[in-house]
């Protein structure tokens, strides 16, 4: 865990905390880049702080973690080793016996099925699943035994966005925990903290990183949150992002802010290329011209992204054959990466599922890359042509 200094707050843009905050010049002999300290334990010293074991804390691993939780408006933030392990702390952070969770539906399905079924199985934790687009709802589903409302906002497949001021008001007034996925728009373009979410999660294996070659994740929040965690949930269950990860993860931030303004331009066109196409018919991105929830992309947003997705107007083997005619962007799980990618996860999913799931049928997540904008362009076109005639 490392909480931010007095000398970091000379850092305010998002250049300047990306490329200098938390590194200690004097401390690496001049060298413009952190030492890995690829070390399982430190020996004692007569230093002001002392380290002991790197599954506690790590030099290298605390220089990202300041650089991430000045971007977020957070007084410190906790890395750890998967997305899936900063979620899951946070969670278990909230989590009583026979306690109850509200969970958006359309979150990371993995966080879902640990708040709906292993909690469940393990502790008797009940599980509510709202679409999260109302208050009203969340309000309805409020119980005494209510303990955490988590979020994810924008969801990262139809991209569905919730009112963080109005639900953080409304759980502080139950005394209830929040907790929000904040991976999609990243700590440049919202900042939950400030509007009374309790704590903001980036998976770091995603736009943080930047270069699909790190699995990782990050915690942010006030400080007393912090140390209850740090002590608890990651130095007992182990989930601290290495030194090596943690040194790829900084070198991915120095270009965080010129990375974003170029996914953002490729999104922006990309998406209103589909919305003016007829075999599209219709687009899902926070920022677009078509996109149904403006009001509160306006509020909390302050910059796109290169993630959407788009609903094909035909059949599922029309759908399906535009995934498979794609060549520049390849199927793939993942997104937040220098590089274009397309899942089809939706495609023909039964009707039942999809009420389930909270998501339309015949939906199609782009991510948008740096590759060249007409590139991209002419591979989408093609791809649609291809599935006209399918």
């Amino acid at each position: 865990m490392a909480l931010l200094r007095e000398q970091d707050r000379k850092y305010t843009t998002p250049e300047d905390i990306c490329a200098h905050l938390g590194e200690d010049y004097e401390e690496y002999f001049g060298a413009v880049n952190p030492p890995i300290y690829q070390t399982s334990l430190f020996g004692k010293t007569e230093r002001p702080k002392d380290y002991v074991y790197t599954r506690v804390s790590n030099p290298t691993t605390e220089v990202a973690e300041r650089k991430i939780a000045a971007l977020e408006g957070a007084d410190g933030a906790i890395c750890f080793a998967s997305g899936m392990g900063a979620i899951t702390a946070a969670i278990m952070h909230y989590i009583r016996p026979a306690c109850h969770v509200i969970c958006v539906a359309t979150t990371y399905p993995d966080a879902k099925r640990f708040c709906r079924d292993y909690l469940k199985e393990r502790a008797g934790v009940s599980c509510t699943l709202v679409k999260g687009e109302s208050i009203e709802e969340i309000e309805k589903a409020i119980r005494p035994e209510t303990t955490l409302i988590y979020l994810e906002s924008p969801s990262t497949t139809m991209l569905k966005m919730q009112d963080l001021e109005a639900i953080a008001n409304l759980a502080k007034a139950h005394n209830i925990g929040t907790v929000i996925d904040n991976t999609y728009a990243t700590p440049l373009f919202q900042n939950p903290l400030k509007w009374g979410i309790d704590i903001s999660i980036h998976t770091v294996s995603k736009y943080l990183g930047g270069h699909s070659d790190i699995v990782g994740g990050v915690i942010c929040a006030r400080k007393e949150l912090l140390e209850s965690i740090q002590h608890n949930e990651r130095s007992m269950l182990g989930s601290i992002l290495g030194p090596q990860e943690s040194y790829l993860l900084i070198r991915g931030m120095r270009t965080l802010p010129q990375r974003m303004r170029k996914h953002g331009e490729n999104g922006m066109i990309v998406s209103r290329y589909l919305e003016n196409h007829p075999m599209v018919s219709k687009v899902y991105y926070p920022g677009g011209d078509t996109y149904q929830q403006k009001e509160l992309f306006e509020k909390y947003m302050s910059g796109t992204t290169g993630l959407m997705s788009l609903q094909i107007n035909g059949t599922p083997q029309q759908a399906q054959t535009f995934v498979n005619s794609l060549k520049v962007f390849r199927e793939g799980v993942s997104w937040g990466g220098f590089e274009s990618l397309v899942s089809g996860k939706t495609i023909g999913m039964p009707p039942e599922r999809c009420i389930e799931e909270d998501v339309d049928t015949n939906v199609i997540r782009l991510h948008v890359g740096m590759e060249n904008i007409d590139t991209l362009l002419k591979d989408l076109e093609q791809a649609l042509d291809a599935a006209s005639k399918a």
